[in-house]
């Protein structure tokens, strides 16, 4: 008997068929894209306290490392073109050490100006004095002659005048040479303020400009400071305490620090202070149970010399004594 595809049911026959057919490829689907949940020991253990520290009764905080000075972000007086930039990063620099210099040509013309507004004020002064020595010693003269008709009544009213006008010309002029001479002062401090200097001794930690470019007074949104500094020696770590932890804290205890990653290896770190100012929390662990939404009390130390473990910037892990631990 032949197959007649004129009474092929699409409903009865071929459906049921495509319905198979699609079941099959779903189960294929499903047991290849199956994820592999096999057990394999991480790459990279997290971070965790040493047993000596977990088993005693502390407060933990994480921390960033900064210099005893806190970091100084220097900028300039005045805007302009940098003419000379005298330092790098790494280097350490005296107080009052030149960092970098800012174009000062114009206001250096503006010092020549009045200091030849001071030249010509000195000078009219020399002829002021001299004209008034001159119209005194006159007036002089004319006031002792004993006879009245040897010289005129005029004659004594001029000699007064020129007397009197000598004198107004002579303190207009020493008045030109103070002003000339504060437009002078005025531009030696602005000379020096397009100088720029260290205010402390320490180390540069950042330098944000080149020679040439332009440095601005006002900054601008999210630009960075033009050169970053700080006193690194000692270096300080600044610790973040939640709010809700503060009250156990030993104030003046020492701290264990380690840096971030590197458990193992621990420094004992000095007290220093503890802020008075409780903060919103900025230090963060990029733990998956952090609060962020915590205020924390900052408390200070002084790490000691560790031949480069610590770098001003670097997260570092820190245990303090409870109070509970000190009974």
């Amino acid at each position: 008997m032949a197959f007649d595809w004129k009474n092929l049911s699409f409903s009865r026959q071929i459906l049921p068929v495509i319905a198979v057919i699609g079941l099959l490829v779903a189960v294929y689907i499903i047991t290849t894209g199956l994820p592999d949940r096999q057990l394999a020991e991480p790459e990279r253990e997290p971070p965790r306290a040493p047993a000596a520290l977990a088993a005693a009764a502390r407060v933990a905080g994480s921390g960033v490392v900064e210099p005893s000075s806190e970091v100084i972000q220097i900028g300039s007086a005045l805007s302009g073109l940098v003419t000379g930039l005298m330092v790098q990063p790494g280097d350490r620099v005296a107080e009052g050490q030149v960092l970098f210099t800012v174009d000062d040509r114009a206001v250096r013309a503006q010092l020549r100006e009045a200091q030849a507004a001071i030249a010509e004020a000195r000078a009219a002064i020399a002829e002021a004095q001299t004209a008034q020595a001159t119209a005194s010693r006159q007036l002089a003269l004319y006031r002792n002659v004993d006879d009245p008709a040897a010289v005129s009544r005029a004659e004594v009213i001029r000699a007064e005048g020129e007397a009197s006008g000598a004198s107004e010309r002579l303190r207009l002029a020493q008045a030109r040479l103070q002003a000339a001479e504060a437009r002078a002062g005025s531009a030696r401090t602005e000379i020096a303020r397009l100088t720029v200097r260290a205010p402390i001794a320490g180390e540069i930690l950042a330098v944000n400009i080149r020679k040439g470019e332009y440095v601005s007074t006002m900054g601008g949104g999210g630009s960075l400071p033009f050169i970053e500094m700080g006193q690194t020696q000692p270096l300080h770590v600044r610790i973040d305490i939640d709010e809700e932890q503060a009250p156990r804290l030993a104030i003046g205890a020492p701290a264990t620090v380690s840096p971030r990653g590197a458990a193992e290896r621990q420094v004992q770190a000095k007290f220093v202070r503890a802020e008075p100012l409780v903060v919103p929390k900025r230090s963060l662990t990029n733990s998956a149970a952090e609060r962020v939404d915590v205020r924390v009390l900052q408390v200070i130390y002084e790490l000691p010399e560790t031949d480069g473990l610590f770098r001003v910037g670097q997260q570092v892990d820190a245990y303090i004594a409870a109070k509970d631990a000190q009974k």
